[in-house]
């Protein structure tokens, strides 16, 4: 398994993917794909905690680092994944700085955070509470989500705060706050976008963005953007496109043989 903390601090460039079903076999096949890290979708699917846990196993077993993005900045649900083992979690709108410190103070024990201190998997049910309490305070990752104009003005003071390792646009959410909901070609967002883009690159922001249309060009032109925590599709999408790709081109060669 990757140090994917080690990569992050360094800038280096990972890719990952989501992950909305709760089927383990999706999350064995995508591990084994090549990815650096797979995050278990909370707040956009049907996912239970219960199920959560045992992707985050099949996940880590495999050799790829598992996140959670949860339902939302709550201390409890991001106690309760961080206990079922994941590495981290990917925290929705996210806009001030305060919101930042509550996310991480869920994820970090005393004196780093207020997290609770419980005998679950992560601790391997009490066998490893020292190692993991130290591994919690080096190793542990806190991505925030950009979704809303009110995060793009206060995006230093969120960054400013310890223990945040980066950040990831959500480009719905941040177009539906000006606006012009999916309208990524609008002025209003291409502008607010080229903030983001100025302050990363001026403060060394960690950068992140979900390219979420399965196709190789939005991924490298995000790595030409600057991004370097990337989330590279979603499962049904790879599962559709697929299935409709490959039988477009069946049916294409029949109509062709007639």
């Amino acid at each position: 398994m990757i140090d994917l903390k080690d990569k992050l601090n360094k800038r280096e460039l990972t890719i990952g993917s989501w992950i909305t079903f709760g089927d383990l076999a999706v999350a064995e096949i995508m591990a084994r794909a090549g990815f650096d890290w797979l995050t278990v979708d909370m707040e956009h699917s049907a996912i239970t905690l219960y199920q959560a846990q045992h992707l985050i196993q099949v996940i880590e077993l495999c050799g790829v680092t598992p996140l959670v993005r949860v339902e939302e900045n709550n201390h409890n649900y991001i106690k309760r994944v961080m206990d079922a083992g994941a590495h981290g979690v990917i925290v929705p709108m996210v806009n001030t700085g305060i919101e930042a410190k509550k996310a991480v103070d869920a994820v970090k024990y005393p004196t780093s955070g207020k997290r609770g201190f419980g005998l679950a998997r992560a601790q391997r049910y009490s066998l490893d509470l020292e190692a993991y309490r130290k591994w919690n305070q080096e190793k542990s990752i806190v991505i925030v989500q950009i979704e809303h104009i009110r995060a793009v003005e206060n995006l230093e003071t969120i960054m400013a705060v310890e223990g945040v390792d980066g950040f990831m646009i959500g480009p719905y959410d941040l177009s539906g706050s000006l606006g012009c909901p999916g309208d990524f070609d609008h002025p209003a967002f291409r502008k607010t976008l080229d903030e983001i883009y100025r302050k990363s690159k001026a403060n060394g922001y960690l950068m992140g963005q979900h390219v979420v249309k399965p196709g190789p060009r939005g991924v490298l032109d995000a790595i030409d953007m600057g991004f370097r925590f990337i989330a590279f599709g979603v499962d049904f999408l790879f599962l559709g496109e697929s299935c409709r790709n490959l039988l477009g081109e069946v049916k294409g060669k029949l109509k062709e043989s007639i």
